[in-house]
């Protein structure tokens, strides 16, 4: 498979689908392994998933939740330690799986094996304690599980990625998992280690598309574990994610891929330096293997947890190649390695492809092997299992166009559930459930803002379920806090309880699973306030305003009112004299409105002004003016005794609004004042008492019309998949 880079024929240009989304997949199996690679390829920055240079690796945590327990309580990392979880084992360690002690394996029978054996079970939260602790003899019936010790150090090791590798893409596939985009990061290294490809030869024939020279030799030494392109002996039948030995990654799905293959020994591990088929691609995956080798390195030193890595040319094949030798060790993934590597591979082994789909292809073409069905066409299998099976058809030759893509540092929502191991029959039992549910949201929302003091969720929920019946929810807006406890969360919990389910006496019921969760979390925008804002003491800068100012100056950027009327026509000024935006009250207290009205426009006494312009506070009893209040008809005197005509024009520089601009100008300035008071009230109840804030309807009429669902049927390999 000599490449033009490497100085043989030039190879075939890549197939249309190549370069081309979900275009038409290649004819030939597998001749998109070795396309050319030109300069433009090599100085482009923005080929995304088309980037014959792209380089991403899988990184997983060996035995996570046992090595978070094993270095909590720093225990030789040699010693068999398991993971409990009530009656079954969550994870074990390398060490305990030499006694062939796996997660399907009961405590009891787990000790008859290795009588030396570490057990701990996962910490758990119990009602009363605002933390989750490690007690003895956790209970099912009164203790709920928390994996928040293992959420952390996740994140640490996270972290340690980006730190690791600034320029390239970190993407978060599950508790324990972690893709890596190393194409920018390899592309810039590359081009430190040969400078002579930073510019394209003055004689290179086709200029920028003109082929790179051929590539150096590539030492594989200590990079890790690489793929034989052409295995001497027959690969040892592989394992699947769900084996016993592995890791329970408690409500966290796999990603990508699926199938795991045991260690390979001897030859098979090697590849020669002079390899005559090394392209720019194997100098890629060369240069990706050491940064990898470093960013695990880390891990270990700093962190104490081993990682395994495999590297390839996308996410499908990286996640295939990091369980191929573990623990502790990378994989390599060359690409002239990729069709003997897949072709034997069971294809039901394949994630997403071991279900309903896999089990119908099995039968429809009696195969059982990648081998077996890339004898099938595009065109039969979209025949027989619609459009979207391209995706099967491309994914069984390694193809798979999906991005590393960074997920966002703020969920926007956190859930904590429970099942119930005996059902809940009357209303009294459930307020138990939701303080132990409330203890683990405060917990991870108050660790979440530790690092983002404007995070907050707009709306608390509350689950349940019946038996086998499907969820019923009750939700409501949970207004902002100084101080999240669990009792301030436990209360509005207790509230939508009895809204779902009653109180004594009510029907009879059975609830199996409780479920408490904050939705709609999100940070504020630049410049918003929180309702503490409203509070604040006036600073020094606010009292300091030119005494000839103008009133409505103060509500528009430096930089808008530096600009001369004498360039605005008038069209354009009298449209901007009747903005609403003249209007905005930054601060509506009713001594900050009447000390801001005071200090803007002190010419204006108070008793001149139009009170068309203001409204009296039912609470306060104070007259609140827009900022922008003109003088009443008739005379007013200003401070230096020249006197304005009130009549239409009001006092010089002020045009009269009409009735429907001033009309929306005091509604947003009532619903402003009143935004105060209620801040005001908050502070006074001590977060404790909250009072029952009401839900202003938004300012356009809803429609009322009942939308129709429209249910769309479920063509091609969708309906293989079941809906959760």
């Amino acid at each position: 498979m000599a490449s033009s880079s490497s100085g043989g024929l030039p190879a075939k240009p890549p197939s249309t689908s190549y370069w081309k989304g979900k275009a038409r997949a290649i004819e030939n199996d597998f001749d998109d392994l070795n396309p050319t690679i030109t300069y433009r390829h090599l100085l482009s920055s923005n080929l995304g998933v088309r980037d014959p240079l792209r380089v991403v690796a899988l990184c997983d945590s060996d035995a996570f939740y046992a090595a978070c327990e094993q270095v909590r309580l720093g225990i030789d990392p040699t010693l068999p330690l398991v993971v409990q979880q009530w009656d079954s084992l969550i994870a074990v360690n390398y060490p305990a799986r030499k006694y062939g002690i796996s997660r399907m394996d009961k405590i009891k029978d787990a000790k008859k094996r290795c009588p030396n054996l570490v057990v701990v079970h996962v910490a758990t939260y119990k009602e009363g304690e605002a933390e989750p602790g490690y007690w003895e003899n956790p209970d099912t019936r009164t203790h709920k599980v928390s994996l928040d010790h293992y959420r952390r150090e996740s994140m640490k090791i996270i972290q340690l990625f980006k730190e690791g590798l600034p320029n390239g893409e970190v993407e978060k596939a599950s508790i324990d998992e972690a893709f890596i985009d190393f194409t920018r990061p390899v592309r810039e290294e590359l081009l430190r280690r040969y400078p002579h490809l930073a510019s394209v030869p003055a004689d290179a024939p086709n200029g920028m598309d003109t082929p790179l020279p051929p590539p150096p030799p590539v030492s594989w030494e200590n990079k890790g574990t690489v793929v034989p392109v052409f295995p001497r002996k027959e690969r040892p039948e592989e394992k699947t994610d769900s084996s016993p030995s592995g890791d329970a990654i408690e409500g966290e799905p796999n990603v990508e891929g699926g199938s795991k293959t045991p260690e390979l020994e001897g030859e098979d591990d090697a590849v020669e330096e002079d390899d005559e088929n090394t392209t720019w691609h194997d100098v890629a995956l060369s240069i990706a293997a050491e940064l990898m080798m470093r960013i695990r390195e880390d891990i270990r030193t700093k962190l104490g947890y081993t990682t395994s890595a495999g590297l390839a040319r996308n996410k499908f094949l990286a996640k295939l190649t990091a369980s191929y030798k573990k623990p502790m060790n990378q994989t390599i993934l060359r690409n002239a390695a990729i069709p003997n590597y897949l072709r034997p591979m069971p294809f039901q082994k394949i994630r997403f492809l071991g279900g309903k789909l896999g089990k119908a292809l099995a039968e429809e073409y009696d195969v059982s092997t990648v081998s077996d069905l890339l004898t099938i066409s595009l065109e039969e299998m979209q025949r027989k299992f619609g459009e979207n099976s391209i995706w099967v058809y491309e994914i069984l030759r390694g193809i798979d166009r999906t991005e590393v893509k960074e997920k966002s540092a703020v969920n926007k929502s956190m859930l904590a559930s429970k099942n119930l191991p005996q059902p809940i029959t009357k209303a009294a039992e459930g307020y138990h459930w939701i303080r132990v549910l409330a203890a683990e949201l405060a917990l991870r929302l108050n660790e979440a803002r530790d690092s983002n003091p404007a995070l907050w969720p707009k709306t608390i929920v509350l689950h349940i379920r019946r038996g086998y019946e499907t969820m019923r929810s009750k939700q409501t807006p949970f207004p902002f806090t100084r101080s999240v406890t669990v009792d301030v969360i436990a209360s509005f919990g207790d509230k939508l309880w009895k809204e779902l389910v009653g109180t004594a006496g009510s029907t009879p019921f059975k609830i199996t699973n409780v479920q408490l969760s904050f939705s709609g979390i999100g940070t504020m925008e630049a410049g918003q306030r929180t309702i503490e804002g409203f509070l604040s003491a006036r600073t020094a800068c606010d009292e300091q305003i030119p005494s000839g100012a103008a009133i409505g100056d103060f509500s528009k950027p430096s930089s808008k009112r530096a600009i001369s009327d004498d360039n605005v026509s008038p069209s354009k000024r009298q449209r901007s004299d009747s903005s609403i935006d003249g209007f905005e009250e930054v601060d509506s207290s009713p001594r900050k409105t009447k000390d801001r009205h005071t200090l803007s426009n002190p010419k204006l006494a108070e008793h001149t002004r139009d009170e068309r312009y203001s409204f009296l506070c039912d609470k306060c009893r104070q007259r609140i003016w827009l900022s922008n209040a003109p003088a009443r008809s008739g005379a007013a005197d200003d401070a230096d005794g020249t006197t304005h005509a009130g009549g239409a024009e009001g006092p010089a520089g002020i045009g009269t609004l009409d009735d429907a601009i001033r009309e929306d100008a005091l509604s947003a300035l009532r619903l402003e004042h009143a935004d105060f008071h209620y801040a005001e009230e908050l502070a006074a109840a001590g977060d404790v008492e909250l009072p029952k804030r009401v839900i202003r309807p938004a300012d356009r009429p809803t429609s009322t019309a009942k939308k129709r669902q429209k249910k769309v049927a479920e063509q091609g390999i969708a309906k293989f998949f079941s809906k959760r």
